[in-house]
């Protein structure tokens, strides 16, 4: 795709706000105006799913531990979280989408890309199409969206951020270069919390210091993400919406927010992975075999774990977790600090007839013999 091609796109990224905690406080009104936690209760070992604005200006965010979270708001009403309430919510949503375009990309259950170029109401404006898009979300649910609209997948997503909640950010090509010189490097989508800290090194600080390394440059210092960095700070993004793709495997990873050895929020935040990633899994209407999980400890050393299993997943986060905890007892997960977890899916087939998979008695030691 060439680039001036590329800037005639018209991509909105759409993201809920404070999902979770919102459609308790719809379903509730009795906590509406209050700092809601959804997580594990302040006396676990928990960690924050999401929290309400109410509880974010305390200090409080997804994946602190709900201890701390408590001391931080002691006021906060803390649920236990029900995803599958929010699957169902999310797809009350996603059928909004396809009523104005069929190029839909899920990120997860409270994100997506939406590639409007042309659309099912033939509205040249992607901006009006964004805000009638935000408006019937409300409307349908109660709930409300925020959303970016630019004509790349990176500027798009960036934008979404910048006006919650119920915002609407709007990043037009000819505006796109200096937006980006003046956006700190925290701001920019695909780039972590390591990443950012090895950039501050080098006196990175934003969108313009970026720009001062050349390509050469950059894939020296960031690998094979340098040539992203380099096209992405110069507006450059030419990935497509894609509903379709062919994917060889499909996965979540998270960086915690802080380093944690306790095996029972480790062990809730992969439950939530795995909620995630079996709604991929059911999105791309795709079985796997193979599970893998993937920790990196506080010393930034990785280790993956996996196993091929002798039947297809047939799309259950619950038989992905019997994968994973079993996995999981084959690190040093509750022993060694560890800052991100991941969980994918490959050995994929989208042939495989729907039908619940049982997860037999003998499934954990199968693994324990068969671990990658």
């Amino acid at each position: 795709m060439d680039i001036q091609k590329s800037k005639n796109r018209k991509i909105i990224h759409v993201d809920m706000d404070a999902f979770y905690a919102s459609v308790e406080q719809r379903d509730d009104p009795s906590l509406k105006g209050k700092p809601v936690i959804v997580g594990g209760s302040p006396n676990s070992r928990g960690v924050v799913s999401t929290c309400s604005y109410e509880a974010r200006k305390y200090g409080v965010h997804s994946a602190m531990s709900c201890a701390k979270a408590y001391k931080l708001c002691s006021s906060a009403i803390f649920i236990r979280p029900n995803f599958y309430k929010y699957k169902e919510v999310s797809k009350q949503i996603r059928n909004i989408f396809k009523e104005y375009t069929d190029l839909i990309e899920p990120l997860s259950l409270d994100e997506a890309f939406l590639d409007v170029t042309e659309n099912k109401i033939n509205n040249p404006s992607a901006t009006k199409v964004a805000q009638t898009i935000l408006s019937q979300i409300l409307k349908e649910t109660g709930l409300t969206a925020s959303a970016g609209v630019s004509y790349n997948k990176f500027l798009a997503k960036v934008a979404s951020d910048i006006h919650k909640p119920y915002g609407l950010t709007v990043i037009i090509p000819d505006k796109a270069v200096k937006f980006i010189e003046k956006l700190p490097i925290r701001k920019f989508f695909g780039i972590g919390k390591v990443t950012e800290e090895k950039m501050l090194k080098l006196g990175i600080k934003n969108g313009y210091d970026l720009k001062q390394y050349s390509k050469i440059e950059l894939i020296d210092k960031f690998g094979k993400f340098g040539e992203f960095y380099f096209n992405i700070v110069r507006g450059v993004d030419n990935r497509p919406v894609s509903p379709s793709r062919i994917r060889k495997s499909i996965g979540k990873e998270t960086t915690l927010s802080e380093d944690t050895d306790n095996i029972h929020e480790i062990t809730m935040i992969l439950e939530e992975l795995a909620v995630e990633v079996n709604e991929v899994l059911k999105k791309n209407k795709v079985s796997g075999k193979t599970v893998t999980l993937k920790v990196k400890y506080h010393d930034f050393s990785t280790v993956t774990r996996s196993s091929t299993l002798p039947f297809y997943i047939q799309r259950s986060d619950k038989t992905i977790m019997t994968s994973i905890n079993a996995l999981l007892k084959k690190t040093e997960a509750g022993q060694k600090k560890i800052r991100l977890l991941g969980i994918s899916i490959s050995n994929l087939d989208n042939n495989i007839p729907e039908y619940i998979q049982t997860v037999f008695p003998f499934y954990e030691h199968y693994m324990s013999l068969h671990e990658d």
